[in-house]
């Protein structure tokens, strides 16, 4: 029976892992431009003795899903999204470089350029600081202008340019903040080619119904998986009965 209740056990826990990874993309379906984990079940040997020629499954989150999320208009002169491929620089809490298609961008109370999550955004020499203004824009290859402070609104000042690059899908790791970085550790070259849509937002790319759906048949699964270990225990408890008898 231990045989039963081991596989029941590990299939619980599994279960119990895919449905905290479909709960995080669940709970940030309104993130702007986040992207969904992906978690996939696997086959393992197990290791030791005459156990070697056992094979367990086992969850393995397997990447992310770098599927483009809709693109929304706002009309916000800070809102910007990434026009198909590539992504926006910004510093994480170490301030390391990382990225993200987040583009709700803010001026903080210290004067820098940061996205919703209080990412400061990078331009081409670290983040940017921005001066006293009337009025801010940014351009569609990232240019970011603005009315200086007491100015005429036909007076225009470039502040700097925000880093947007565009690596290999596949040299990208998402970290446990939810930002992209290059598996090799390095930063990411600028890419002029990369275009933003000014004045509109990328939505996240987690399909609601779908996250919703998928909780349901975890949940019956974790509810399979429990009612084997009940069975394990029955049998068990049969069995000593059966000995007591003899």
């Amino acid at each position: 029976m231990d045989h039963l209740v081991y596989i029941a056990a590990s299939g619980a826990r599994d279960v119990m892992l895919a449905q905290a990874v479909n709960t995080q993309n669940l709970a940030n379906a309104s993130t702007a431009g986040f992207r969904a984990d992906l978690i996939a079940a696997g086959s393992a040997y197990v290791n030791g003795g005459a156990n070697s020629t056992r094979v367990f499954a086992g969850m393995h989150n397997t990447g992310v899903d770098f599927t483009h999320g809709n693109i929304n208009a706002t009309g916000r002169n800070l809102d910007v999204a990434i026009n198909g491929d590539g992504w926006i620089a910004v510093a994480d809490a170490q301030g390391e470089e990382a990225y993200t298609r987040r583009g709700d961008l803010r001026v903080d109370v210290f004067g820098q350029l940061t996205n919703g999550a209080g990412n400061p955004v990078l331009g081409e020499a670290g983040p940017i600081a921005m001066p006293p203004f009337s009025e801010i824009m940014v351009g569609a290859d990232g240019t970011v202008s603005i009315v200086p402070l007491g100015e005429a609104p036909d007076t225009t000042a470039v502040v700097d340019r925000i880093k947007l690059v565009n690596p290999e899908n596949d040299e990208l790791t998402k970290g446990m903040d939810g930002l992209i970085r290059q598996r090799n550790g390095e930063e990411a070259d600028t890419d002029a080619d990369v275009r933003l849509i000014p004045g509109s937002i990328e939505a996240s790319n987690v399909n609601t119904v779908g996250s919703m759906v998928q909780m349901i048949e975890l949940s019956r699964q974790f509810e399979n998986q429990v009612r084997m270990m009940k069975v394990a225990e029955q049998m068990d408890q049969s069995s000593v009965e059966l000995m007591k008898l003899g």
